[in-house]
């Protein structure tokens, strides 16, 4: 697939940054959030035990130093009822400890906790949740140290499913109250187009249903988050949801596939895998700093897909200068190879361009034509600048 000259108006996408979507100006997420979330491997599974080891596998991987820095908790944190008072609990057997010792136990290692809730009376598992209690559980929360929020849909009633906003609103001034910086992850599964408002309110909006661990379902979201480019920016971001890398459903090209179009997208990279036991291939996709660098670039432009056909993709996300992050992306289940005029996405005239593979760890010095053999469900990532 060659982008063609008479087909350049409808796909050039020019480099200047787009305006950022009016966002928070509260210091917070000003690139998008990392860390580590147990749902996707573990669900209610998780426990004080493996949360701390996780936290100590997070530091000893060099998954923190990569700016892995949440650990964040999913629903059944709580127990199954509320105290005598009415007030929030954590299970007692599998947080015994308490949620306060937990965040001191992540704090001293550099790390973030994160909390769940809903904004129904029950999370989606039947466990406590925010509706009637909203000042008392957040402020109850915060105390014990809490650095992120992710509030679910689950059981809101039906003027909440008709208009998200106001209820998500008054989560964020409520949070403002307690006096401590939390990041407001709101978790509508795209309900009420939280894209629209989102950016004002928090500071990251899922704009899908859940992500499942198979490439059909990650292709899915990712074409359900693409067009949503514009409300991104420095302080709020599109969240197609978590990280499925590494739980064994794709291969590890597809993994690097999703990895890589998350990075363009400028999503959320929540890690919902085991990082006590990833693999080599695990490790080397996490951690690939050169990735994770456009992921987390500080201008914060979305890329956007600028050419589609036959399962073949071609995204571009500027970059701060001159430069931008080139993908080819394979979606058709056979090798195909990919061609792109970077003059006609963009970059500025030269004759000659400095392009850099992300994965392959390899730089050259090649003409405006790029060209890749991609094999099926798979990606090859660029960073291109020109050269004077």
């Amino acid at each position: 697939m060659r982008l063609a000259h008479r087909a350049a108006a409808a796909v050039a996408l020019a480099l200047a940054l787009p305006a950022p979507a009016a966002a928070l100006d509260d210091g917070l997420a000003r690139t998008p959030p990392m860390g580590w979330n147990p749902w996707n491997r573990f669900g209610c599974e998780a426990d004080q035990r493996l949360v701390r080891e996780v936290a100590d596998a997070i530091v000893a991987t060099g998954m923190r130093d990569a700016g892995y820095r949440q650990v964040n908790l999913d629903d059944c944190w709580m127990a199954r009822a509320r105290g005598p008072a009415g007030e929030l609990r954590a299970d007692p057997e599998r947080f015994a400890a308490g949620i306060p010792e937990l965040a001191a136990y992540l704090h001293a290692r550099g790390l973030r906790l994160g909390l769940y809730t809903s904004l129904g009376s029950e999370t989606c598992e039947g466990r406590p949740a925010l509706a009637g209690h909203e000042r008392a559980d957040l402020r109850r929360m915060a105390s014990w140290g809490m650095d992120y929020l992710k509030v679910d849909f689950c059981g809101a009633n039906a003027g909440v499913r008709a208009d998200p906003e106001p209820a998500y609103a008054r989560v964020s001034e409520l949070l403002r109250e307690t006096g401590r910086p939390i990041v407001l992850s709101m978790c509508s599964w795209g309900v009420g187009r939280p894209w629209s408002w989102g950016p004002a309110i928090g500071h990251l909006w899922r704009v899908t249903g859940d992500i499942a661990d198979d490439w059909d379902s990650v292709m899915r979201v990712a074409a359900r988050a693409r067009s949503r480019w514009a409300a991104a920016g420095p302080g709020g971001w599109n969240d197609p949801d978590m990280l499925q890398v590494g739980n064994g459903g794709m291969t590890a090209r597809e993994d690097r596939a999703h990895f890589s179009l998350w990075a363009v997208m400028a999503a959320p990279l929540l890690a919902g895998n085991d990082p006590r036991r990833m693999t080599a291939a695990t490790r080397r996709t996490l951690l690939n700093r050169e990735v994770l660098a456009v992921d987390q670039d500080p201008e914060g432009a979305q890329g956007r897909r600028v050419r589609a056909r036959n399962g073949l993709e071609v995204w571009l996300k500027p970059l701060r200068g001159s430069g931008g992050a080139v993908l080819l992306l394979n979606r058709s289940p056979a090798r195909a190879t990919l061609g792109v005029d970077l003059r006609r996405l963009g970059f500025p005239a030269a004759t000659r361009y400095r392009v850099r593979n992300l994965w392959r760890h390899r730089t050259g010095r090649r003409g405006p034509i790029l060209r890749k053999s991609v094999p099926a469900h798979g990606a090859a990532l660029y960073r291109v600048r020109p050269l004077p």
